[in-house]
């Protein structure tokens, strides 16, 4: 069974006024689909990784044979995280998280605002296309990393928790080159009952 890409659970014009309808269905139906069928593509030859988790395929990409593994590893990494990244938006979301996953925060941060900051200024500062990300790692706590184009954290074995899309097809209709603008914008989508789930 190939990789599939995954309907929205709401309407494209659901984010606006942060992010428009026009940059949804574009980045959904048209990015997030390609990297699906370019991931199944690669992996035509080898059907048993259809079997597999796309999270245990990029968390050992040795497993993946050479001659399509960049493949697997940018076009896999593109349907995995774009998953991530439409499961935790919503509309009239934003606030803050509450439970454990706002203890933990504090905890390792000092407060909402200075982790809301650093990963905001994480991920503004990536250079050219790539991710920013709050993620656990093997001990439990609560790490900040960016990655460029579709690297993926879980080749790293953190586990992701939120994600900033900073790819100029996720906000330059709307933003243009406004990068911060988007960033700060985010956070008005952010699931946080999706997100606490991650977390736990």
């Amino acid at each position: 069974m190939a990789f599939i890409l995954k309907e929205l659970t709401y309407a494209y014009d659901a984010l606006e006024p942060f992010m428009d309808a026009k940059t949804v269905e574009t980045h959904h139906d048209k990015h997030h689909a390609t990297y699906t069928a370019k991931l199944n593509a690669a992996l035509e030859k080898y059907p048993e990784f259809f079997k597999m988790d796309i999270v245990a395929i990029l968390s050992d990409l040795t497993i993946v044979p050479e001659d399509v593994r960049g493949a697997v590893r940018n076009h896999g990494g593109g349907f995995y995280h774009h998953n991530l990244w439409w499961e935790q938006l919503g509309p009239k979301k934003g606030g803050t998280p509450g439970g454990k996953l706002a203890e933990a925060i504090k905890s390792k941060f000092g407060s909402f605002d200075a982790f809301k900051k650093e990963l905001s200024d994480a991920s503004i500062g990536v250079f050219g296309s790539g991710w920013g990300w709050l993620c656990k790692d093997a001990s439990g706590g609560l790490v900040i990393t960016t990655t460029p184009n579709q690297d993926s954290p879980v080749s790293k074995g953190l586990h992701p928790i939120l994600t900033i899309d900073v790819w100029e097809h996720a906000y330059y209709l709307k933003y243009q080159n406004r990068r911060p603008e988007f960033v700060e914008d985010f956070w008005n989508m952010v699931d946080w009952e999706k997100v606490s789930a991650r977390y736990k």
